[in-house]
């Protein structure tokens, strides 16, 4: 049997869309783009959604678009504080824009922020706190709030893996300043390529209107914060206010996600009853470690980490065995990340110790979560872990 990390949940609908965009010759952004973040923002409760290319691109933009904020912006220098466990595009627009990185550890229950050693590494040079919501999984915000309660921080949200999912009732991505969102093909709706950003700050949303499209001033709204246009279109039309990029998305993205988002709560229904069959089969074997869900997970994918406390089965035999019965597996998001050589090019410290990601990145995987029934094959992955755990 085929147990594959990720699948497809496009049907005619979404070829149909594409075809419409396809038929009508304009394929930039446009008006499928526009009103997929109409739709989008309307889902989640928020007041404006800015779709990107990619989740990746999503959080770069909203790492830019605070340090060109009129009052309180990040500047070079400033301390962001992230877990030691996720993608590597978390840290790298941190890099790119010049931040100190201070990497906490994780919690091996839910895999988010350690919250005592969160706690212990802010200091009064701390600007921001990057929370990334792991493999569909809430961080509790209720108490980090209270953490940097009257403190001049900024909470970021990477939801890139954690569409969909709540915690008191809220969705996850709209806590912080800004909350980012990925679609691409793996992820819980897919545009093929594509990502996006959600805010209630106006002048941070004008900030990422103008960034996401060379700097330019075009996509401005009219009574936007940043600059007054003239009204002379052919002037705006290549007038340059910010530094910005080329992040723009197609229309057969937009298109699509106007698709997909239509499917979204079934996805995620399916997602969690699998998820309560994952749970009943695994969490009882004291040599496997499973994700604690914190509020309603989106369940991105299944992690399992191996106990080496209590068996000196190693999990890169487990991986070599899993693949030849067609269980195909990856590691838990890019494990410890420190571990990167990448690290000799950031301004970075640790704060404590990482023995919760160190022993993740020894013993962790993960497994596809999907939006069909996986009853046969959990039960293939329990049949076959039996066999050494």
């Amino acid at each position: 049997m085929k147990y594959n990390l990720a699948s497809s949940s496009w049907d005619h609908k979404e070829i149909d869309a594409m075809n419409r965009v396809i038929d009508s010759g304009f394929y930039t952004m446009g008006k499928n783009v526009e009103k997929f973040e109409s739709i989008f923002s309307s889902f989640f409760g928020s007041k404006y959604a800015l779709m990107l290319n990619s989740g990746s691109s999503a959080n770069l933009l909203s790492v830019a678009a605070l340090f060109f904020l009129k009052n309180n912006p990040l500047q070079r220098g400033d301390e962001v504080i992230v877990p030691s466990v996720s993608w590597s595009t978390t840290y790298a627009p941190l890099q790119q824009y010049g931040l100190k990185v201070k990497f906490v550890d994780i919690s091996l229950d839910t895999l988010n922020f350690d919250l005592d050693k969160l706690k212990e590494a802010i200091t009064d040079k701390t600007r921001a706190i990057f929370a990334v919501n792991l493999l569909g999984n809430p961080n509790e915000f209720l108490k980090i709030n209270n953490i940097i309660k009257n403190k001049n921080i900024y909470l970021l949200e990477d939801n890139c893996e954690s569409m969909g999912a709540k915690y008191e009732n809220q969705f996850t991505g709209t806590f912080g300043i800004a909350g980012t969102f990925s679609s691409f093909f793996s992820h819980h709706i897919s545009t093929m390529e594509g990502g996006m950003i959600l805010t209630d700050n106006y002048e941070l949303y004008n900030i990422m209107l103008s960034l996401r499209a060379h700097g330019w001033t075009r996509n401005l709204k009219d009574d936007n914060p940043l600059y007054t246009k003239s009204d002379n279109k052919f002037y705006e039309s290549f007038n340059f206010i910010l530094p910005g990029y080329n992040l723009r998305p197609l229309e057969l993205s937009g298109a699509i996600g106007i698709e997909q988002i239509k499917k979204l709560p079934k996805l995620i229904e399916v997602r969690r009853r699998n998820a309560e069959l994952f749970r009943g089969l695994f969490e009882k074997n004291e040599k496997i470690i499973i994700q604690k869900e914190i509020g309603d997970s989106s369940w991105f994918g299944f992690s399992l980490i191996i106990n080496e406390h209590v068996t000196s089965i190693k999990r890169d035999k487990i991986i070599i065995e899993l693949e030849k019965v067609g269980i195909e597996t990856r590691p838990i998001v890019s494990g410890n990340f420190l571990k990167n050589k990448v690290l000799k090019f950031f301004d970075y410290e640790v704060s404590g110790s990482l023995s919760n990601s160190e022993f993740l990145d020894r013993n962790g995987f993960f497994v596809g979560n999907h939006h069909y029934d996986l009853t046969s094959e959990l039960k293939h992955l329990q049949n076959t872990l039996n066999k050494f755990l």
